[in-house]
């Protein structure tokens, strides 16, 4: 038994415990955000209140019992009523520590998804963790590639030393060059001292290019250089610096077309593009939907008060519905504001802001439907075999020809 929050927490960190009681003694304030705190330390847990009598009759005192207890008993208490009560809190803890398991969660990197597509990202930068060639990122906006190159980073043997991220997108073009490299004290007018570029800073550690289809063709050639001779220039000065940095890049445009054209260099390309991680886009991995959706809405629980607890049925529908243009991001935003705008225990669908068929319908065809099946087939059969296509057409009954030329449709690699 506890009497205070400190030793409270300490208990729950402790023991694996699944059930709380509470004796709800006032309702102040100050004791009401002590409850909680104690409350919000362990999601999985059950709570039960013991309260008096006329404890219930502020809307503030009921409406928190309501919102943060799984049930609750005036005193004096009926021990044999309680008894049950304390069985059924029990049950639903257990039952909601299973489904909470971080087994769930797949993967570590403090990424969230157990989709083939996302298990073979996983199985891939587990490889690339210990190299140090350069890794190209592709996906749409929003899926999470800055992520990505964090946890590489922080499982690779450079993990003690800095990752330094540059958006190439969202840098001024006159000020790219010295952003990157550098530039020595009076360089050029409004240099009034020296200064390290990001890949400088990044010495011993990994520098996150981001956006780098966006950069300029002129500044591409000093990359380049950097990528071949691992040395920089700053602005202003003659001096050859060796700078021992891993990159990796990362780029929402199609990369290979932007060569086509002219707008971004072939012996680049081919420099980054020593190693390739391809970042699914969320309509591709329905199956993370639900369980991003309420990893977000805990973790935002944690940081503040909030009323929602989960979602309704028709929300979740409607979330599977939607196409997601955003991806991750998009999912994040949604359930972020949803969680503040809710006015009950559940999100809907209005709150998420997905209550319009007009923009959260998506009726899948036949053959989207066929092709969406045989991908995720596929991939699972590939992972089955660890990427051995020979024994993975056989499981799945087809030619390697057969095989290799879905691979190419789908965009998977072996």
């Amino acid at each position: 038994m506890a009497t205070n929050s400190v030793d409270a927490k300490a208990a729950i960190g402790k023991g694996n415990l699944h059930v709380g009681l509470v004796h709800c003694a006032d309702f102040h304030e100050s004791t009401l955000e002590t409850i909680e705190d104690v409350i919000l330390s362990r999601d999985t847990m059950e709570w039960v209140a013991l309260v008096p009598a006329a404890g219930l009759q502020t809307p503030e005192a009921g409406r928190f019992v309501m919102e943060n207890f799984h049930d609750f008993h005036t005193l004096p208490v009926d021990p044999m009523r309680l008894v049950v009560t304390l069985g059924h809190a029990y049950g639903k803890a257990a039952l909601k520590s299973r489904l909470d398991s971080p087994n769930r969660n797949a993967g570590g990197h403090r990424m969230v998804g157990t989709s083939s597509s996302m298990q073979e990202l996983y199985q891939n930068m587990c490889k690339m963790q210990g190299s140090d060639s350069p890794i190209l990122i592709t996906g749409e906006s929003g899926t999470g590639k800055e992520l990505v190159a964090q946890a590489i980073h922080s499982h690779s043997p450079r993990r003690q030393w800095p990752f330094v991220a540059v958006n190439c997108g969202a840098l001024p073009t006159p000020l790219i060059q010295s952003e990157l490299f550098g530039h020595e004290k009076g360089a050029f007018t409004g240099a009034f001292q020296r200064k390290i570029g990001r890949i400088e800073a990044a010495a011993r550690g990994t520098v996150f290019l981001d956006e780098i289809g966006e950069l300029p063709l002129e500044l591409q050639v000093n990359l380049l250089r950097f990528l071949q001779e691992k040395t920089v220039e700053r602005i202003g000065s003659n001096r050859v610096i060796p700078v021992d940095a891993r990159v990796i890049a990362a780029t929402n445009v199609d990369i290979e077309q932007a060569v086509k054209d002219g707008r971004f260099r072939e012996d680049l390309y081919y420099r980054l593009n020593v190693l390739r991680l391809k970042m699914p886009p969320l309509r591709e991995r329905e199956r993370d939907i639900e369980l991003l959706a309420h990893t977000c809405l805990k973790e935002f629980a944690r940081k503040e008060k909030l009323a929602a607890r989960g979602f309704s049925k028709r929300a979740l529908r409607a979330m599977y519905s939607h196409p997601w243009p955003g991806n991750v991001r998009e999912l994040i935003n949604r359930v972020k504001r949803a969680s503040v705008m809710c006015e009950g225990r559940l999100i809907t669908a209005a709150d998420l802001g997905l209550d319009n068929p007009d923009t959260a319908g998506r009726v899948l065809s036949l053959d989207s439907a066929r092709e969406k099946a045989e991908c995720e087939a596929i991939r699972a059969s590939l992972q089955r075999t660890m990427n051995n296509v020979s024994e993975a057409a056989r499981q799945l009954g087809v030619s390697r020809v057969t095989l290799y030329r879905l691979m190419n449709k789908f965009g998977i690699s072996a």
